[in-house]
């Protein structure tokens, strides 16, 4: 009898502390996770239901980091993504213990509130006013708004819509939306990816943004390649995604005369790539140049110069940029204007 309750007791015991110690960190040993091959992070339990639940990569992006402790943010569970910053809060009642950082306000971005004339006009259904911030919502910005979570996902809004490097922009704690009117096929609204310019801003206080293998595969991504190394062999560092960025020497030339090309490839880090194999088709108006680069150097960039071929004045000419690393591959444009 003694026998059988100490056993008794033993397995409660047993229980209560698995119950402990889960609720402590919900983060740690998940069975539900994920892995994104295209940045290497896994992301688990209520981070990635909220990430299904809530928006997707639409919203969120890909994960930029592991889920880990941040002292910076007292000490609260949180991952990054290309668009926002995920925290655990455990001492908030569900649905509110996942929030999103307001990345807005801790980069600093502030504006002037909204003049009397655009409050007053602020009326109806294509219209609020926020006197929390004193910033009006309107149009394509408050359908969106309304449609993909609201305050819980965006915050108050900390500018009115304006004209920003290109694009009609609205900033709101948790994000700025960007309207994009040129696509025909898929939402015309996007969002920043404020997580990028964050970590670049601060970093990070630890290399928890260093691609993690899937499990069973230690060293290689489902579906990356390694970095070749100086002697050509693999090394251990794993490439899960491209980036290519292209410029000219000369935005407007003459209708002769040469132009150089400019390639920079990183990985899915923002980290240079030596050894990448790149290419560039260049499309006049009745004809094409096929451009056959060097290998990225040891800084990620490589350049080719060649001669302008004859063309109208005031017609562009479209630089299609090719780099091809195994199995991944990306693509950039530019492009320049012959004149005189």
């Amino acid at each position: 009898m003694k026998r059988t309750r100490l056993l008794l007791t033993l397995g409660l015991a047993a229980v209560l502390l698995t119950v402990a110690v889960g609720a402590k960190n919900p983060q740690v040993a998940e069975r539900d996770c994920e892995y994104f091959s295209e940045t290497g992070h896994w992301v688990c339990g209520e981070f990635l239901e909220f990430f299904n639940t809530r928006g997707g990569l639409q919203l969120f992006g890909y994960p930029l980091t592991e889920a880990f402790d941040d002292p910076t943010h007292d000490g609260l569970r949180v991952q990054y993504f290309q668009r926002t910053r995920m925290e655990w809060h455990p001492g908030n009642s569900p649905p509110h213990q996942v929030q999103l950082g307001l990345l807005v306000d801790e980069l600093g971005y502030s504006f002037p509130p909204a003049q009397p004339a655009q409050v007053s006009a602020a009326s109806g259904p294509l219209h609020r006013y926020f006197p929390e911030t004193q910033h009006v919502v309107s149009y394509a910005f408050l359908d969106y708004y309304r449609e993909n979570g609201g305050l819980d996902i965006f915050g108050y809004p900390r500018s009115e819509f304006m004209y920003e490097g290109g694009r009609i922009v609205q900033y709101f704690q948790r994000g700025r939306m960007e309207w994009h009117p040129e696509n025909r096929v898929g939402p015309q609204m996007r969002l920043a990816n404020l997580g990028e310019v964050y970590i670049e801003e601060f970093g990070l206080p630890g290399d928890y943004d260093e691609p993690v293998p899937p499990s069973g595969r230690p060293g290689e991504s489902a579906s990356g390649a390694y970095a070749p190394g100086e002697d050509g062999t693999s090394s251990d560092r794993v490439v899960t995604g491209l980036k290519v960025s292209a410029s000219v020497r000369a935005t407007v030339t003459g209708r002769k005369g040469t132009q150089t090309l400019y390639v920079y490839v990183s990985d899915q880090q923002q980290r240079s790539l030596e050894g990448i194999a790149v290419t560039a088709t260049v499309r006049y108006p009745s004809r094409r140049q096929v451009l056959d680069l060097n290998a990225t150097n040891e800084s990620g960039f490589t350049k080719e110069r060649f001669d302008i071929l004859p063309t109208p004045p005031g017609k562009r000419v479209i630089i299609d940029v090719t780099a091809t690393h195994g199995r991944l591959e990306a693509t950039t444009q530019t492009f320049f204007l012959p004149w005189w």
